[in-house]
């Protein structure tokens, strides 16, 4: 493939990604990353307008675009214990899934017998909808229930007096209300092997993006009955289920013995990271890992206390447990590196 096809390939495959995002000023964005003119990038848009890709609306100063539905199917099904996820996935969904990659089947299986598994198993509900759709630039699957909502449930049987703290433990890992039938890695690893993942239930969105490893969590004004579960990946996708895994798994007996966990998610609102009780909070199940990454984006403040708690005191307490830390900004490294000194 010549190098002029390969940067056609690119820039087409970018305008996709980036068309929800940047409706309005698509043509400007990707004429500055590529270093290409804007007519030559209008030229990449009417193709993907002509082909059905996306659709062109408004006057030419004004114009915005917008991916095209290209396929979509929805199903419904009494929650039973007449069925099962594996038989949904094979009779009901896999059937609808032609021309996608074999890697993506796979992520698509896990995820959804993995998402399916936990309605069946925990909504408390009677309906269970699924949802699949098509565009040129991804695959999504939605999976919903009426049942008693993920965050109530988990908050309700682990004693958890707030939600926030149940979003967190769940980008953990290993949270379960059933451990004698659930490891609860699933809800974990189906983040990671999506492009993006996303649970709404009540007033709250949960979302994790993992190309660029941005975590979201927002209060919504419209409250969702039961729980809906969005995920979402490129047919293009080089993304393994087995390098998802290798990435959290121990080097000699494969568990899942590492975790990536992001700080952000330890605050209320606008509050700053500066206690040792808000450290606690976060350390929490801590000791069930071997590695632990804290991701410090979006955090711009922590506290002596907080990082002493995280760096110093529970290495006393876990000399087996090794934390380390990302994208610490000056600030926060600065903290970090004082409690490490510490005797």
């Amino acid at each position: 493939m010549s190098k002029k096809s390969e940067q056609t390939i690119e820039i087409r495959a970018f305008l996709l990604a980036q068309i929800e995002k940047h409706p309005a000023d698509l043509t400007g964005i990707a004429s500055d990353k590529f270093k290409v003119s804007r007519q030559a990038i209008r030229k990449h848009i009417q193709t993907l307008v002509n082909d059905g890709s996306i659709t062109a609306m408004g006057a030419t100063r004004d114009r915005q675009y917008k991916l095209n539905l290209l396929t979509e199917f929805k199903i419904e099904v009494p929650i039973s214990s007449s069925i099962s996820e594996d038989t949904l996935w094979r009779e009901s969904i896999r059937p609808k899934l032609q021309d996608i990659p074999s890697s993506i089947i796979g992520i698509c299986q896990y995820g959804f017998t993995e998402m399916v598994n936990n309605v069946l198993d925990h909504s408390e509900g009677e309906n269970l909808s699924i949802c699949v759709r098509r565009t040129a630039a991804y695959l999504e699957i939605l999976i919903s229930d009426d049942g008693i909502g993920i965050f109530n449930k988990i908050s309700k049987i682990l004693g958890l007096n707030d939600k926030i703290n149940v979003i967190l433990e769940l980008a953990k890992g290993k949270l379960t209300t059933d451990p004698q039938r659930h490891t609860g890695e699933g809800i974990f690893f189906t983040s990671r092997v999506f492009d993006s993942f996303m649970i709404i239930s009540g007033n709250l969105m949960f979302a994790h993006t993992e190309t660029d490893n941005d975590w979201l969590l927002e209060e919504k004004e419209n409250i969702v009955e039961g729980t809906l579960v969005r995920l979402r990946i490129a047919p293009a996708s080089r993304r393994t289920i087995k390098e998802v895994f290798d990435k959290y798994a121990d080097g000699e007996d494969y568990g899942f013995s590492k975790t990536h966990i992001p700080v952000t998610l330890a605050r209320y609102g606008d509050e700053n990271l500066v206690s040792r009780s808000q450290a606690k909070r976060l350390l929490t199940r801590f000791e069930k890992f071997k590695e632990i990454v804290l991701d410090f984006s979006g955090v711009e403040i922590v506290g002596q206390a907080f990082a002493d708690e995280l760096f110093r005191v529970f290495k006393i307490d876990n000399p087996l447990v090794h934390v380390n830390y990302v994208n610490a900004n000056e600030q926060v490294e600065k903290m970090i590196l004082r409690a490490i000194s510490l005797p």
